[in-house]
């Protein structure tokens, strides 16, 4: 798994309205790996997320989701959930693969990312906490609170 100061990865994959994105890590960047759309703990996160992105946008930061869920899926859980941020499908695994986020599930393992000037600058595991409140966490850190 990727680790602070290490570069950050060139990656793109579709959002939930189908279009291309490639993140520019130059910019202050958050990336969340979690396991599967319409699932408990990741259902609060996406919220969470949603509910603190106002906050990020202020703060000129981006966030992106990352699941192995299709577009489809992402599309029916955005909609659902009301996440406006880009939730980027991974199906084959490629963008967690360029982070080192295991897959072997069949699923991402739960990691965030926080990225800038081109490299990592931070990485959270909320799997050692509750998914509620990790937005704000990284939001927090990002602005050095």
């Amino acid at each position: 798994m990727l680790e602070p100061g290490d570069p950050a990865p060139a990656v793109s994959a579709q959002n939930q309205h189908g279009e291309t994105v490639s993140p520019d890590f130059e910019e202050p960047t958050v990336v969340y790996f979690y396991p599967k759309d319409f699932t408990g703990g990741c259902t609060i996160e996406a919220n969470d997320f949603q509910d603190t992105l106002p906050e990020f946008q202020e703060a000129g930061i981006t966030v992106y989701g990352v699941s192995m869920d299709d577009v489809e899926t992402h599309a029916d859980f955005a909609e659902e959930e009301g996440v406006t941020f880009d939730l980027l499908a991974d199906p084959d695994g490629d963008v967690a693969e360029a982070f080192g986020v295991d897959t072997s599930e069949g699923y991402t393992d739960r990691v965030t990312f926080t990225v800038a000037g081109g490299e990592v600058a931070g990485v959270y595991d909320p799997a050692l906490a509750d998914p509620e409140g990790h937005a704000e966490e990284v939001l927090r850190d990002l602005r050095g609170e």
